[in-house]
């Protein structure tokens, strides 16, 4: 295994599309929302140890989840958490990984990834970015893992591909035409039957080299501030450094502070059964179903005249459902959320309307 390899996974969300079994306090990369026996936290750390050593993974996550972390991850040290203050968006959070790294190997190559996400073949997915970093210790860009779409999906964003491109292998590394973030679904069928687009999966891979100075040039701002301190980091001063330091740091993603801009952007299309699980759909998707296509998660659950439903109810509820279709049915901790499949878009604003009325007990 290769010592200059890295993983960094982020874990600092909230999840607030899958409220109400995900909430502030246990945001769903800290549960087994796939009925699996593993958190999706702990399933991405043991993906990513077949890529790198057990103390080159590194969890960046908000403060609050320390505690979840340490009892979920027992063997990742104390100095591999990074705790984030306050939410900044992706690339503080990345800025903050790299000079922690930096300190320890200035000839890292690393993976940046969620936490969240769902990957059915492992094997290949381990191959795949086996492969990537292979690319990244030599060259220098910034490589993002494609998925080929089998829908017009308006959740996700699109990369683009050049025409000459089309017919390359899965193991080609080809530059990024163009991105596209969250189409809506007229343009999502354009992409679709184009065929020169692909999801973008939010993986990353690059060299520290590339990275550091993707972001001296494209967010010189954020990274100024990150590396005014680089004598703090793994010492007993660090945590007060990036308290001041977030602070002051702006509210920017990765994508749109670095990888939409920057011209030295590839990206590597994969099949790996990749889902991003964010939303109670893609869930249903990825699934067992009964005879009538629902996907129950509960043992004290009668279900009539009912199908494609989402149910997911404690162990302790009892409940009869009838002749409901294409509902998502979910309680947690006395919280229940009856609402349309087709309407989950609007669980965010539900969230919202209960936050202004009953403030953050129900959230």
């Amino acid at each position: 295994m290769d010592n200059n390899n890295y993983c960094v996974i982020m874990a600092g969300g909230i999840g607030s599309r899958f409220w109400p079994l995900s909430r502030y306090e246990k945001p769903k990369q800290f549960l087994d929302i796939l009925g699996t026996g593993k958190t999706l936290l702990q399933q991405t750390f043991s993906r990513m140890i077949h890529i790198c050593p057990v103390q080159n993974v590194f969890i960046v996550s908000n403060e609050d989840y320390l505690d979840l972390i340490i009892s979920q991850l027992p063997n990742v040290k104390p100095e591999n958490i990074l705790l984030e203050p306050m939410r900044r968006n992706t690339a503080p959070c990345v800025a903050y990984a790299n000079y922690k790294i930096q300190q320890l190997n200035p000839n890292a190559n690393i993976v940046v990834a969620p936490s969240d996400h769902l990957i059915l073949d492992e094997i290949e997915f381990v191959k795949v970015i086996k492969k990537s970093l292979e690319f990244t210790k030599s060259n220098d860009v910034l490589l993002t893992l494609g998925i080929k779409p089998n829908r017009p999906e308006t959740g996700y964003g699109y990369i683009q591909i050049s025409n000459s491109d089309k017919s390359k292998g899965q193991f080609d590394f080809t530059k990024v035409k163009t991105f596209t973030e969250k189409p809506d679904i007229e343009m999502a069928k354009i992409f679709f039957e184009s065929g020169e687009f692909y999801w973008n999966s939010g993986i990353f891979i690059w060299s520290l080299n590339s990275i550091l100075k993707s972001f001296n040039n494209y967010l010189p701002e954020v990274n100024d501030l990150f590396k005014k301190g680089i004598k703090n980091y793994n010492t007993d001063n660090e945590r007060d450094f990036i308290n001041e330091t977030y602070s002051a740091c702006k509210n920017i993603s990765i994508d749109y502070g670095i990888i939409e801009k920057a011209d030295n952007v590839y990206v590597l299309c994969a099949d790996f059964g990749w889902s991003d699980l964010g939303t109670w759909g893609s869930l249903f998707e990825n699934s067992k179903k009964d005879k009538n296509n629902n996907s129950v998660v509960g043992n004290n659950i009668f279900v009539y005249d009912s199908k494609n439903s989402i149910i997911n109810l404690p162990n302790i509820k009892l409940a009869v459902i009838q002749g409901l279709n294409d509902y998502i049915i979910v309680e947690s901790e006395g919280i229940l959320l009856i609402c349309k499949k087709e309407d989950e878009q609007k669980i965010r604003q539900f969230v919202n309307d209960v936050k202004l009325k009953n403030g953050d007990t129900y959230i």
